[in-house]
C-alpha cells in the first residue's frame, strides 16, 4: 500500500470512528427513558467497554495486554484526564446550559488539538488546516441550531463547556505517545482500564439494576458499549496512527452531523436548514483535508 493510500485509509478510519460516536444518542435516549442518569450511563459505558475488551483480548490477543509500568501515566491521561473529565464537564454543561450551547463549546476541541499539536508534535498550522477548522466549527454551529435563538450562558456553563472541549481533545494528544510503543488495541484497552475503574464512584446501582431484567435496556447497553464506544475508539485510535492529531480532531467534527441525522431518521426530528448547511460545511472540511 502506497503512503498516500495509507493516509487515506487512516482518514477514513477517523471519519468512521467519529460517525459511530454520533450514534451514541440513539442508545442514550433509551437508557434515559429507562431511568438511567448521566452518571450511570457514563459508568456503564466505560465499565462495559473494559469488560468487552478484556474478554476479547484474553480470548484472542493476550500479547496485547503486556505494557511497561513506566507508560501507565499515558493511559491515566487517555482514560481519566480525557475520557472521564471530558464526560463529567460535558454533562455538567448540559445541566446548566442548553444542549446546543454545550455541543458548540465541546467542539472547541479541534482548536485545542491544533494548537497543542503544534506545540507538542511540531505540526504545522497551515492555512488549509485553519480554513478546515473554521468550516468544521461553523458546521457544528449550524447543526446545533444556536443561530435560531438567543444565547444565554453563565460563567460556570462557559467554563464547563470549554473544559469539556479541552479534555475531549486531549485524547488526540495523549494517544499518539502510546501508539509509539503499542498497537491500537492495547492503547484502547488500558484507556478503559483507567476510565472504567475511575468511573466506579459514579455508579448508581439502583438505576442500573432494572436493566438486568429488561431486554430492551440490555440491548441499549450493548449498543452503547459495542457500537458507540469500543468500535469508534478502535477506529479513531487506529486512524491516529496515520493522521496528524490536529487533522484527525477536525475530521471528527462529522460526529454532530451524524447525531443530527440519527435524530431525523430514528426520532422524527425535522430536517432543518441548519443541518443541511452543517453537512455542507463538514463535507467541505473533509475535501480540504483529503
Amino acid at each position: 500500500m502506497t503512503e498516500q493510500k495509507k493516509k487515506t485509509a487512516a482518514q477514513l478510519q477517523v471519519l468512521l470512528g467519529a460517525s459511530l460516536w454520533g450514534l451514541i444518542g440513539l442508545f442514550n435516549r433509551q437508557l434515559t427513558a429507562g431511568g438511567f442518569s448521566a452518571q450511570s450511563i457514563v459508568t456503564v459505558r466505560n465499565l462495559g467497554g473494559l469488560l468487552v475488551l478484556t474478554i476479547v483480548l484474553l480470548l484472542t490477543r493476550r500479547e496485547a495486554l503486556k505494557i511497561q509500568l513506566r507508560h501507565l501515566p499515558i493511559f491515566f491521561g487517555t482514560g481519566v484526564v480525557s475520557v472521564i473529565f471530558f464526560t463529567l464537564c460535558y454533562f455538567r454543561c448540559q445541566q446548566i446550559a442548553s444542549l446546543a450551547v454545550a455541543a458548540i463549546l465541546l467542539y472547541t476541541a479541534p482548536a485545542f488539538v491544533v494548537l497543542l499539536s503544534a506545540l507538542v508534535f511540531r505540526e504545522r498550522i497551515t492555512r488549509r488546516k485553519l480554513a478546515a477548522l473554521l468550516l468544521a466549527f461553523l458546521g457544528c454551529v449550524f447543526v446545533s441550531g444556536i443561530l435560531q435563538g438567543g444565547l444565554s450562558l453563565s460563567g460556570t456553563g462557559l467554563l464547563m463547556g470549554v473544559a469539556s472541549g479541552f479534555f475531549y481533545g486531549l485524547y488526540s494528544i495523549f494517544a499518539p505517545f502510546a501508539l509509539k510503543h503499542y498497537q491500537p488495541l492495547t492503547v484502547i484497552y488500558y484507556t478503559f482500564v483507567f476510565a472504567g475503574l475511575g468511573s466506579l464512584p459514579l455508579l448508581r446501582t439502583e438505576e442500573v439494576a432494572p436493566a438486568l431484567h429488561s431486554l430492551p435496556l440490555l440491548g441499549s447497553v450493548a449498543g452503547l458499549v459495542l457500537i458507540a464506544t469500543v468500535l469508534p475508539y478502535l477506529f479513531y485510535t487506529r486512524g491516529l496512527a496515520g493522521v496528524e492529531s490536529g487533522r484527525a480532531a477536525i475530521l471528527a467534527s462529522v460526529e454532530p452531523i451524524v447525531a443530527a441525522l440519527v435524530g431525523i431518521a430514528a426520532f422524527g426530528e425535522p430536517l432543518s436548514l441548519g443541518v443541511v448547511l452543517g453537512l455542507a460545511c463538514i463535507l467541505a472540511t473533509v475535501y480540504l483535508l483529503r
